[in-house]
């Protein structure tokens, strides 16, 4: 059988059910049996219909499948039923009965395949009360080709009846049930959580080929969260996920859909942990804003041999942002047209207030990568100037951020980086040197630190044994001094400079990545200017740090730990809480965050070690008043006391987790938690100019 196209495509999608009760119908004369559908092109996901090609005003006949292709017949009864699944907003795949995918072929004919490809996908716009069906890819329109259906011309058209008996694709359910309660109070507040630090996007960072998965496919949910040959076991991506997130690159199975035996897992860091569907889901248990940074690594993409992208960091930021967009398309596209999805980005806090009110998901658009403008430095040497500053800027605001990560994992043109510790930091130094021609370097300190865990040489040589790491002729490594140790780099007249003119555009600065040094005179610059537009979102600030962010007025939130020991020698997110809780300036502290750097390279809560004693109950009520059951992907069953936070969706359980564990002080964190969305649209309110 002559298949459709399995090359990537460019927009990606999954549609659900719309009843086409929905639907604008329009009686068709002579057609008593059947009701002409004639909804908007960009509202007819989940739709199951006939179809008549006309040719002008003339009916060429009804589509019936036939052999490996498509015939039409004068009888509107023995027509072919297809279900039209959006794969973007007036983009759809025809199913027929047995689900198989119309495509275009290279010969002219439109044949029946067996999968989703780009051939597979036809663009749809209004013709009266009929519609133009054109291929994606090719732009031919469907019509009569060699009295078969087929490449026609352009006076083709197609009419849609109403009918029965389509194919049902797979999808995946929320597992969420009830009405919720408002996303605003009577006073107009916002009442739900916030997660200020995700990477959803980063299925197209790296050069787009690091990681496997995708957080929504054209052809669905099979295409994307397939396995992927490039991570098997001991393959390139099976070795790089062992190294990073501690999994076995020896049985990496790969299976992906239906049945998921190897990912995603709360440590399989290089497969796709945000699926659009666990956002649902997360977002009717009561999220109110997700904060989705654009990720970038030049030296991490260097390193993998595959990519579709530019690793220049600028480039991987701009695939990323039309990635993000793409995808509130996409939902739209479910939800019955363009702006009616749950999915919507804000470029301004009114924008999050009215997504809020309409019980959405505010999705606000943020940047985290080391070389901003390309303002990497070479041995001290600033590789950009302020004009590239105010360039890259107006770029970032047109892309519709408003933040930014000033300093990422590489000292830079701005300032010094946090450092990583162990073996992890030997591995991130080794990069720092790649990107700019030295080690990190460190002095004693007291006070607030960038690493109380002494980077020595044995962590080197550790790392070294990993192979040749193509270091400059002559490279010494560095030794550093034990106990707390400072990055020695501080903020520099760039970076001065670039926080001046985020500060005059309202920008959210964010705090974490900087080395004490460089933070402390952010910190410095904000409070001469009474700017409270600074976070630290994700537990890599210093606490001392982390009490002038209070005090200035700024966000808090902590990384998504799991709420009690997890076994891993991490801290919890309640301990973290209480800490914060407790500082000098705690009491600032109105709303409150969690971190979970989903798709960031960082892992995801494990269960809880005293799980199985205090488990997680399923169902469970959710803080904002709806019904939660376990989620389902295909065959697999997540359940948070065993997975931990294996997948996006878990966050609803994760959250309800964090409540019940939290004792006797239940009351006071779901409040926090609930206000947290209003805490942060506060603090932005508050540092525009």
């Amino acid at each position: 059988m002559i298949t459709a196209s399995r090359r990537r495509p460019v927009a990606l999608g999954l549609a659900v059910v719309v009843s086409v009760a929905a639907l604008a119908v329009a009686a068709v004369p002579g057609a008593s049996a059947a009701t002409r559908i004639t909804a908007a092109a960009d509202a007819l996901d989940g739709v199951c219909a006939t179809l008549e090609i006309y040719n002008g005003s003339r009916s060429l006949g009804h589509v019936v499948r036939d052999g490996s292709g498509y015939r039409f017949t004068s009888a509107a009864s023995s027509a072919t039923p297809f279900r039209l699944e959006a794969t973007q907003l007036s983009r759809y795949e025809l199913l027929d009965p047995t689900g198989a995918p119309a495509y275009q072929s290279v010969v002219g004919f439109i044949l029946a395949g067996d999968r989703y490809g780009d051939r597979a996908d036809f663009t749809v716009t209004a013709s009266g009360d009929r519609y133009r069906f054109a291929a994606t890819a090719t732009g031919q329109v469907m019509g009569s080709f060699l009295w078969r259906l087929g490449a026609g011309g352009s006076a083709d058209t197609v009419a849609l009846a109403a009918s029965a008996g389509c194919h049902t694709p797979p999808d995946i359910a929320t597992g969420v049930s009830g009405a919720a309660a408002p996303g605003v109070d009577s006073s107009g507040k916002i009442v739900g959580t916030i997660d200020a630090h995700a990477h959803v996007t980063a299925g197209a960072a790296f050069g787009g080929r690091l990681r496997c998965g995708e957080a929504w496919a054209s052809g669905g949910v099979e295409v994307a969260l397939a396995g992927c040959a490039s991570h098997a076991s001991l393959s390139l991506g099976a070795l790089l996920e062992a190294i990073i997130g501690g999994t076995d690159p020896v049985n990496s199975r790969e299976d992906g859909w239906p049945t998921f035996g190897d990912w995603p897992q709360h440590n399989s860091l290089l497969h796709e942990q945000a699926y659009f569907r666990g956002i649902e889901r997360s977002w009717r248990a009561g999220q109110r804003v997700l904060n989705a940074l654009l990720v970038a690594n030049r030296v991490i993409c260097d390193l993998y041999p595959s990519r579709d992208t530019s690793c220049d960091e600028m480039d991987q930021l701009r695939v990323q942002a039309r990635y993000l967009y793409s995808m509130q398309d996409y939902v739209d596209a479910q939800s019955g047209g363009r702006g009616l999805g749950w999915f919507r980005v804000a470029t301004t806090p009114a924008q999050v207030r009215a997504i809020a009110a309409q019980g959405k998901l505010a999705v606000v658009v943020g940047v985290e990568n080391s070389e901003l403008f390309g303002c990497r430095e070479i041995r001290d040497v600033p590789q950009c100037t302020r004009a590239d500053i105010d360039a890259g800027l107006t770029e970032l605001r047109a892309m519709g951020v408003s933040g930014l990560y000033p300093v990422h994992k590489f000292d830079n043109a701005f300032g010094g980086t946090r450092f990583d510790s162990g073996v992890t930091g030997a591995a991130i130094n080794v990069a720092n040197l790649l990107s700019t021609g030295h080690w990190w370097t460190a002095t004693s300190c007291t006070g607030p630190s960038d690493n109380e865990q002494p980077l020595v040489s044995d962590d080197f040589a550790e790392l070294l044994k990993l192979g040749p790491l193509n270091l400059p002729a002559g490279t010494l490594l560095p030794v550093y001094p034990s106990g707390k140790i400072c990055n020695t780099r501080g903020l520099t007249s760039l970076g001065r400079y670039l926080v001046e003119q985020a500060m005059a555009r309202g920008m959210i600065i964010h705090i974490d990545h900087m080395g004490v040094k460089t933070a402390q005179a952010v910190l410095d610059m904000a409070e001469a200017a009474g700017y409270p537009g600074v976070t630290s979102v994700h537990t890599w600030s210093d606490r001392a740090i982390v009490d002038r962010i209070l005090a200035l007025g700024g966000f808090v939130a902590s990384y998504a730990y799991a709420a009690h020991d997890a076994g891993n020698d991490l801290p919890d997110f309640l301990a973290e809480w209480r800490a914060n809780r407790a500082l000098p300036h705690g009491g600032a502290i109105t709303g409150y965050g969690f971190g979970s750097d989903v798709n960031g390279l960082g892992p995801q809560a494990p269960p809880r070690v005293n799980a199985g004693a205090s488990p997680l109950a399923y169902p469970f009520t959710a803080p904002n008043g709806t019904t939660v059951s376990r989620q389902v992907f295909g065959t697999r069953t997540f359940d948070l006391n065993l997975d931990g936070v294996a997948q996006y969706g878990l966050y609803a359980d994760w959250t309800a987790d964090l409540i019940q564990q939290a004792g006797g002080e239940g009351a006071a964190l779901r409040a926090d938690l609930m206000n947290g969305a209003e805490a942060y649209t506060v603090m932005w309110e508050r540092a525009l100019p």
